[in-house]
């Protein structure tokens, strides 16, 4: 392993997700995260093809019955050797298995305790079940995404699952991790997915608050309202989108797609902005996808060509820089942010649930003959 967590361990409980995608940055950074299957998803699987699930990629997965006593005690064993743990249940799941923050922190007080809900672990919601669209739609995300007059767009699962849910709690942990070190004291972070989504919003809730942004959907700067920012089809019935917010971008914009010489209302005059995006219609749809790229593309225009998923990792652009790396044969993006001396690399593929049980157990210190034990009783898979 490499990368500037190198050296941190972490316990993943595993769930889906949120979870996964922050023990996934973790790993991704260098830390050894040890993810802790249940001994029931164990099933028989082909050790020379690698899970699908790039979530899980970059550490050993371990089979525990976390319903038997055993199990458990087990998990605080492997407490007492790391740095912070992460779990993706239920307020009150973790106490009922007897693993929550009193007896982690028992055995190590130095633990970062890292909780991943939708809703927190407390309020009048704390105990309803949800998904990103619920916990996004209540924090005042949602509502602002969309075209003027149709209904709101869920963007994926991007803004509350992994925006506002996995990156806040890596970075939660980070900030816990670092404040250990000079108390020699752990602590709980309390990451939601419904405070993570509506600290994203911040920007837009001082915009609203001066008068510059408007509830109505679709008719803002940023939202598709304006003009020069929003995708285009082009003639070949693909798209491309434009940036130009800034005068000299948009100059520049006006100038590459022959309006220049025209006479056009002022670009912040938003009484005319539905007449000059389909002006813009108009104009973008005289070419292909990749005429237009050989005419914007690295240029002021702030254009980019809308790439599918198959597409983005072919980029040239994207295949200089390396966004994207090929494993275990899956596509998938690169570690990110870089380092220009820890260097982050990916060297495990996605595991299957229990496939490094014995491996990684002995490598934490668990005797052979206590894992031994452990699987004849069954709290091991």
């Amino acid at each position: 392993m490499s990368g500037p967590l190198e050296g941190v361990k972490v316990i993943e409980i595993a769930g889906i997700g949120p979870g996964p995608f922050c023990a996934m940055m973790l790993s991704d950074m260098g830390a050894e995260v040890l993810r802790i299957d249940r001994a029931q998803n164990v099933r028989g699987w082909d050790p020379s093809r690698p899970s699908f699930d790039l979530l899980n990629r970059g550490r050993r997965n371990v089979g525990v019955d976390l319903k038997q006593r055993e199990g458990i005690d087990l998990v605080l064993r492997l407490v007492e050797k790391s740095d912070a743990l992460i779990e993706g249940f239920r307020p009150g799941v973790m106490e009922r298995l007897g693993l929550g923050p009193d007896p982690c922190h028992a055995r190590n007080p130095r633990l970062v305790y890292g909780r991943m809900t939708g809703w927190g672990q407390e309020g009048p919601l704390a105990q309803a079940a949800g998904h990103d669209i619920n916990y996004i739609a209540l924090a005042g995300a949602l509502d602002p995404i969309g075209r003027r007059g149709e209904a709101p767009v869920p963007p994926l699962n991007l803004v509350g699952d992994f925006g506002g849910g996995g990156m806040l709690l890596a970075f939660g942990i980070v900030c816990a991790l670092l404040e250990a070190r000079s108390s020699g004291r752990g602590q709980v972070v309390d990451a939601a997915m419904v405070d993570g989504a509506a600290a994203l919003m911040n920007i837009f809730h001082g915009m609203r608050q001066i008068g510059f942004w408007s509830e109505e959907r679709g008719t803002n700067l940023l939202d598709t309202g304006a003009h020069f920012y929003d995708v285009y089809e082009t003639k070949d019935a693909k798209y491309v989108s434009i940036g130009s917010i800034e005068p000299q971008f948009y100059a520049e914009l006006l100038q590459k797609t022959g309006l220049a010489s025209e006479k056009l209302p002022h670009q912040m005059d938003r009484t005319r902005w539905t007449e000059l995006k389909e002006r813009l219609r108009e104009i973008f749809r005289t070419k292909t996808r990749d005429e237009w790229c050989a005419i914007m593309e690295g240029s002021d225009v702030c254009f980019a060509p809308v790439l599918s998923m198959s597409e983005a990792p072919e980029h040239p652009h994207l295949k200089s820089r390396g966004t994207f790396v090929t494993l275990a044969g899956a596509v998938q993006a690169a570690p990110a942010p870089r380092f220009s001396r820890t260097t982050c690399a990916l060297t495990r593929p996605p595991a299957h649930a229990g496939q490094h049980t014995d491996e990684a157990l002995a490598d934490w210190g668990i005797p052979a003959a206590e894992i031994s034990r452990l699987r004849e009783v069954k709290a091991i898979a």
